[in-house]
């Protein structure tokens, strides 16, 4: 019997990229509430770890935004029938007691992903992209746009981090 398509994948494709940013990462994050306007710029730490045989990384990070200590999870999948990557991504400030679903595709070095947010206080949904680079094998750049109901987009997180594990 031949290999399965995650099996193959594991070896040679997304999943195996994928396994790349595993690993015990330190950085900073920037934050920004407006364009252009960083409101805070903290320390940042992360484990990236793969789990259910390699089908999934869970992102698990704690750090600080204007002084106040917040955690957050992510997970990260690649959808191998529909060829998509999706993210789940849940923490104590930005996304409160909700979880912001995203898909997109695969980059060169890492994906792009897209979700959306709203609620009683923000009737028209607003767009969250997610983009991970690991730029080298060292280092991992995960940034967040925001963009509004009328397609603006502007940086909102931007976390860089330096392979320590």
């Amino acid at each position: 019997m031949g290999k399965s398509k995650f099996e193959i994948s594991l070896e040679t494709g997304v999943h195996k990229q994928l396994q790349s940013l595993t690993g015990t990462w330190e950085g900073s994050t920037k934050t920004w509430f407006e364009p252009n306007v960083m409101a805070d710029e903290s320390p940042m730490k992360g484990t990236i770890r793969s789990i259910l045989g390699g089908r999934i990384l869970i992102h698990e990070y704690h750090g600080s935004l204007n002084g106040e200590a917040f955690e957050g999870i992510a997970f990260y999948a690649f959808d191998i029938p529909n060829n998509k990557f999706q993210s789940a991504w849940i923490d104590s400030f930005h996304m409160g007691t909700g979880i912001l679903l995203s898909e997109g595709n695969p980059t060169e070095n890492g994906f792009s992903v897209l979700g959306s947010y709203g609620g009683p206080d923000i009737p028209e949904p607003w767009g969250w992209r997610t983009v991970a680079e690991l730029t080298d094998e060292n280092n991992l750049i995960i940034r967040a746009y925001n963009i509004s109901p009328e397609g603006d987009e502007a940086l909102a997180t931007e976390t860089i981090y330096k392979r320590i594990i």
